[in-house]
């Protein structure tokens, strides 16, 4: 089945001296306009493209890739305003359309939103909406907790950041455990940390547990091989400066620095820690 907004492998059928049409399946022929067709492209081949209305409301191929898919949330910025309602720079040469009833307030040109895209059942077209809510939580909870997932950032509160899990579901990182910069329309992995009794989802962007204090170890003893043995880091410095250094929490830091300790492997000094040369002892 070939489905509008989103990414379609189709078989090329036939060429033509304006493009190629693809076969659409469910959707009939479909073009492909030249301009968008690989070079040395024929009769046979299959190629991965994107299904969208055209200017004029025709179906049509591109092999160009919008910033989002039909089914996605997107940051994207409003480039024009009129008496249909708001239109986004999406990556494609026809503009996303966000209906005034889409809009939870009048958008304004120049200024970015969070939207989630989706295809009007009514008139068969994309088109985008602000009215977030009614798009997420609609499926049961699902994931587990430690699953690495994909987020997307959406608003800062007065107890962390908002985002979206994997295209479905709300969750907060709290303020506390972010410890590098984060802004509106961001992409970025993260784990689940706690499912809540009330279905709420808490996020954590540093895999939890004794696994990633392994790894942040390993990451410690090849710094301090490749700084001569010594970081003048300690259990004093900033957060800051132990995420610049390690990208990790000072909390993390300071479990893994426990174990490497433990371990026999370094020295704890006032000004920082030093890697024990085992190859100079007798």
């Amino acid at each position: 089945m070939t489905d509008i907004g989103k990414l379609n492998e189709l078989k090329v059928v036939r060429k033509v001296d304006f493009g190629f049409y693809l076969d659409g399946g469910n959707l009939g022929e479909i073009l492909l306009p030249k301009k968008y067709a690989p070079d040395g492209c024929k009769p046979g081949d299959r190629l991965k493209v994107f299904i969208y209305n055209d200017s004029e409301d025709r179906i049509i191929a591109t092999t160009l890739m919008p910033d989002a898919m039909v089914g996605e949330f997107a940051y994207l910025k409003v480039v024009a305003v009129n008496s249909m309602g708001a239109f986004l720079d999406w990556g494609l040469p026809k503009d996303l359309l966000v209906p005034f009833r889409e809009q939870k307030m009048p958008m304004k040109e120049g200024r970015f939103y969070l939207v989630r895209i989706y295809l009007d059942e009514r008139t068969n077209r994309i088109v985008a909406s602000l009215r977030l809510n009614d798009h997420l939580g609609r499926d049961p909870v699902e994931f587990q907790e430690l699953q690495e997932v994909d987020l997307l950032i959406c608003d800062r509160t007065d107890l962390g950041y908002k985002a979206i899990i994997n295209n479905a579901h709300w969750g907060l990182i709290y303020a506390d455990e972010v410890f590098q910069p984060l802004k509106m329309g961001q992409k970025i992995k993260g784990f689940v940390r706690k499912i809540r009794d009330d279905n709420k989802i808490n996020l954590c962007l540093q895999k939890p547990g004794y696994g990633k204090v392994k790894d942040i170890a390993g990451t410690i003893l090849e710094t301090l091989e490749k700084e001569g043995g010594f970081i003048a880091v300690t259990d004093k410095s900033s957060p800051e400066t132990i995420y610049k250094l390690f990208g990790i929490s000072k909390k993390t830091y300071k479990k893994a620095i426990g174990a490497i300790y433990k371990k026999r492997l370094i020295t704890i000094a006032p000004d920082g820690i030093k890697l024990i040369d085992k190859s100079s002892k007798k």
